[in-house]
């Protein structure tokens, strides 16, 4: 009798809007799937990803995927959510596959110009020097960081409901450039890589769209679609939790893997949120 390989195991830490997405694909594709969350719920662990002895307690895995968020708080809440947390993620689980979803954000370019993983990484924030300190942990241990542009998804766009409900400003001239990710191509991106015939070790990819559509642009083409006019200019926003950043994030390494998102461009989305 032939003996079948066993479904290989996935722990999900952080099963929110962008954790359900990832268990449910990597259920799909023949998975064992387990979610953890702050507060556990209905088929779930409850996890403090910052606690050494909560994280000690979660079951084996093959893969883990860090995906918790911070609660909207600042540098504590970073340090203990991200690198803490990547740090007892990464004691307890010594032989796994380990991937933490980081940010885009650490890219503090303002330029205007196309920015990849070999491109200087310096954030103006400490929150962004935090996640950096996160990655570097995860690299360093074997693991994969995905530096994520900003997800959007069904029920989920800022841009979107701003410009529907007619809340929306075109900062100055609108040349800021908008890196996004549909929340179904950024669970995608991390089934792929934990999918490809040798684990990337220690590898940084950037997990954007394919056109990083200025605000302008992105507005025009709502305005367009919609049949409304464009939102009023006005100042800069300075006070953007993530920093105010002009940078074009290219996903063409991660594309060069074989992964394509199926939502090329935020206006190639727009029918489905």
């Amino acid at each position: 009798m032939i003996e079948l390989p066993a479904m290989k195991k996935l722990l999900v830490i952080g099963a929110g809007y962008l954790g359900d997405e990832i268990l449910r694909q990597f259920r799909a594709a023949g998975w064992k799937v387990t979610g953890a969350s702050l507060n556990g719920g209905e088929n779930l662990i409850t996890c403090d990803v910052s606690d050494p002895v909560s994280v000690a307690e979660l079951p084996d895995a093959d893969a883990v995927i860090h995906c918790a968020a911070s609660g909207r708080g600042g540098e504590e809440a970073y340090r203990k959510v991200y690198l803490n947390g990547c740090e007892n993620l990464i004691r307890r689980f010594p032989h796994s596959m380990i991937a933490f979803t980081s940010s885009s954000s650490v890219y503090a370019q303002q330029d205007g110009g196309l920015v990849t993983e070999a491109s200087e990484a310096i954030p103006d924030r400490e929150t962004g020097r935090l996640l950096l300190a996160a990655e570097k942990c995860v690299t360093d241990a074997g693991g994969v960081v995905a530096r994520l542009a900003g997800i959007y998804g069904p029920s989920r766009s800022v841009l979107f409901s701003k410009f529907i409900s007619d809340e929306a400003v075109i900062e100055e001239d609108g040349r800021r450039h908008i890196n996004q990710i549909h929340r179904d191509d950024a669970a995608s991106a991390l089934l792929h890589i934990f999918s490809l015939p040798e684990f990337p070790a220690g590898q940084v990819f950037n997990v954007c769209d394919s056109e990083s559509l200025t605000q302008l642009e992105v507005y025009q083409g709502l305005a367009a679609k919609f049949g409304k006019d464009l939102p009023p200019s006005g100042p800069r926003d300075l006070n953007r939790k993530r920093g105010w950043t002009d940078k074009q994030v290219s996903n063409s390494k991660l594309r060069a893997t074989g992964w394509q998102p199926k939502y090329p461009s935020f206006l190639d989305a727009v029918g489905s949120l």
